[in-house]
């Protein structure tokens, strides 16, 4: 009996590990991978659970700014800038500062007054700030987000999840002046009124190979957060962490659990081409054409990040047939690329070469040369 049970236990133990064995285990209550070229989910963990977000809010903040204003434009900060409770630089009510300045404070030191200063040059108000980050959120598809302040301060509904926070950090990504922003390892700076000097604050450019940064977080109601993102060659990838814990603890693990993440992205994924360009997928029947048939081929290339024991299947969606005439590269249909059923890429469809419909001049040439065909094979005495 002891013989079973033991026997048991260890077949459970083998399967646990099969199954979760290469999966990473992160302290954080919401966690996700995602490929930052696709935007494929490559693994999460309560990824879609609404939690608070702290600072990782102004990747979003930094990111409506810098779209929608001078970078180099003069801020006058209000009085009401001045009183955002710290972390902050100590702006003075009436200080004048350029606009990028205020960015590098928010994104390198996470300073809330330069938040609110943003907020509301940019919009003139942080409430109709606010509206902006959360018109800018739904456009990108976030699926549970709501933002009631530009620099992550807990307040009423002020929430995300890190499914969310993962597509906000990857579309920012895409913006070079963004990059430059949280790469940069310190800002030195003068105002109206004095001078500033700080560092990036970001222990991942300093600690991660091919790390780009992005933006760290903490408020006592949403604990440790960091969204971070690396880069090797061909390979990106977007980790969001929330909640990793509190005090020192929770802020050493949220850079534990950021490095465990990427570290599962760089060693268990893989960029492959899926689709290349003039590969052939079928035949298409020509009706009332000079051909009967013409091969069709793939119009597009696409590489994908995936995993080395993940399966590719396709789906080819083109029509039976069609009526001459056909142009060469008409696109007839889609080349889908899939794992477990979900589309990853896709190709349009196109015709390798031209066929031309039929004419009352080609078909009595077909007969005539039949004809003459059938008489020279035939022996007449």
């Amino acid at each position: 009996m002891k013989r079973t049970l033991a026997l048991f236990f260890c077949l459970i133990l083998m399967f646990v590990n099969t199954v979760y064995g290469d999966q990473p285990k992160v302290a954080a209550k919401a966690a996700i991978l995602m490929d930052m070229d696709s935007g494929r989910v490559l693994w999460g963990k309560n990824e879609h659970e609404p939690m608070s977000m702290a600072s990782t809010t102004k990747i979003m903040t930094a990111i409506i700014a810098l779209e929608r204003a001078d970078i180099n434009a003069t801020v006058t900060v209000s009085k009401n800038a001045t009183l955002a409770p710290p972390v902050k630089m100590h702006l003075s009510e009436g200080e004048e500062i350029r606009l990028y300045d205020l960015l590098l404070a928010m994104m390198l030191q996470s300073y809330n007054d330069s938040a609110v200063a943003v907020a509301e040059y940019v919009c003139g108000s942080v409430e109709e700030f606010c509206d902006a980050m959360n018109l800018k959120a739904g456009e990108l598809g976030c699926l549970d987000t709501h933002f009631e302040t530009p620099n992550g301060l807990d307040k009423g509904n002020h929430h995300s999840t890190a499914y969310d926070m993962a597509l906000i950090t990857r579309y920012a990504l895409e913006n070079e002046e963004f990059l430059k922003l949280i790469s940069t390892p310190s800002a030195s700076f003068t105002t109206s009124k004095r001078s500033y000097s700080f560092t990036n604050k970001d222990r991942l450019l300093r600690e991660y190979e091919g790390a780009l940064g992005v933006k760290t977080g903490f408020t006592n109601k949403a604990g440790q957060c960091f969204a971070g993102a690396a880069r090797r060659g061909n390979e990106g990838y977007v980790s969001v962490v929330l909640a990793s814990g509190w005090g020192s603890v929770g802020k050493e693990q949220k850079w534990i659990d950021t490095k465990e993440i990427l570290d599962y992205g760089f060693e268990n994924f893989q960029v492959k081409e899926i689709i290349s360009e003039g590969t052939q997928v079928a035949d298409l029947t020509v009706e009332r054409g000079e051909g009967d048939s013409v091969p069709l081929i793939c119009r597009d290339f696409a590489s994908v990040t995936i995993g080395e024991d993940e399966e590719v299947t396709y789906r080819l969606e083109v029509p039976e047939s069609m009526e001459a005439p056909l142009y060469k590269g008409q696109r007839v249909g889609t080349y889908y690329a899939l794992i477990d059923g979900q589309v990853i890429a896709q190709s349009g469809v196109v015709t390798s070469e031209a066929v031309a419909a039929k004419s009352l001049k080609s078909y009595l040439t077909k007969i005539f040369n039949l004809f003459i065909s059938n008489s020279q094979g035939n022996v007449i005495y």
